[in-house]
């Protein structure tokens, strides 16, 4: 009897303790979710509302103008029987798998370079992330007068060495690699940053003990150096594969919407632009977004379910 106001005073003491920590938990979690709040919001207006109206939009006909008429699946199949869009979607599939593995290789080879210790290491960074925070817009303006016929700087260059001068945008053959080139200067600075990043964590331990065994730099890289980076690889690989998907700027600005060539180079992005803000046909341009995304959420689903064969997390 004599113990049991003691243990009523310490329950009351852990009481208030637990109360006290509940509140300032409270208040936490209130600053956290207002911190948060500005980018739900914005996420939920610019992204996620304009979702949802493309994806009605998509099952109705609409100029942009007058009330949309609900048309179900006339423009999901009137898309299985449009030729155009059918080419857009090859070309779009051509220009993401010459591109993406193109930059990723070129991004990881320079990254490795990058990661040496040799002065002006900064200087050097630098450059390479310059295109990245250069409007494409301008990426655009300038790499169409390099690819100038003419007066272009690249065909200035090979003819004085008398090599062939071709019309890099008006040739059906290499006017589809001329972007991709393009779009590759573009997104190997981004890619370089991220599997630095990735080259810094892993350990010199494991090169240490390669040189022990005799093993050559390049056995090092194949066996040390590209199996700890695949998850930075593997990041890599996905934003890359969406931003392909969704290649347009560079076509726009580089080729413009009135050329008898635009057949080779027309992409699924393209293709929704010129349907909605041209012939204002804004339910058949959802129709198009719509299945775009299906096909990037695909791709992105059997990425994440096949990483676990080729990404090697523990470093």
């Amino acid at each position: 009897m004599n113990n049991y106001p003691k243990a009523l005073k310490i329950e009351r003491k852990e009481a208030v303790v637990i109360k006290a920590e509940k509140k300032k938990l409270n208040k936490e979690a209130i600053g956290a979710y207002l911190f948060i709040a500005p980018v739900v919001l914005g996420l939920f207006i610019f992204y996620m509302v304009p979702a949802a109206a493309s994806f009605y939009l998509s099952f109705t006909e609409w100029d942009g103008l007058t009330a949309p008429v609900f048309n179900g699946f006339e423009n999901m199949i009137n898309l299985m029987k449009d030729e155009t869009f059918i080419r857009s979607m090859k070309n779009t599939v051509i220009f993401t798998f010459l591109s993406v593995p193109l930059s990723i290789i070129l991004a990881i080879l320079v990254a490795v370079l990058l990661n040496q210790k040799i002065k002006g290491m900064v200087i050097y960074r630098t450059l390479y992330f310059l295109p990245v925070v250069t409007m494409p817009v301008a990426v655009g303006m300038v790499w169409k007068w390099l690819y100038n016929s003419e007066f272009g700087l690249i065909n200035y260059v090979l003819g004085i060495f008398h090599l062939p001068q071709p019309e890099w945008l008006f040739d059906e053959k290499i006017a589809l690699i001329s972007i991709i080139l393009v779009s590759v200067w573009m997104s190997i600075g981004n890619n370089i940053v991220l599997l630095l990043a990735g080259l810094q964590g892993i350990g010199t331990s494991y090169y240490e003990a390669a040189k022990l065994d005799g093993a050559s730099r390049i056995s090092q890289f194949f066996h040390i150096t590209v199996p700890l980076l695949t998850p930075s690889i593997f990041f890599v690989f996905v934003m890359s594969m969406i931003s392909a998907l969704q290649m347009f700027d560079l076509i726009f600005i580089m080729v413009g919407t009135e050329t008898s060539l635009l057949d080779p180079m027309r992409t699924v992005v393209y293709g929704v632009w010129e349907s909605g803000f041209k012939y204002f046909e804004m339910g058949y341009a959802s129709a198009k977004a719509f299945i775009l995304f299906i096909i990037i959420l695909i791709i992105t689903v059997i990425q994440m379910r096949l990483q676990n064969k080729w990404v090697h997390y523990d470093s």
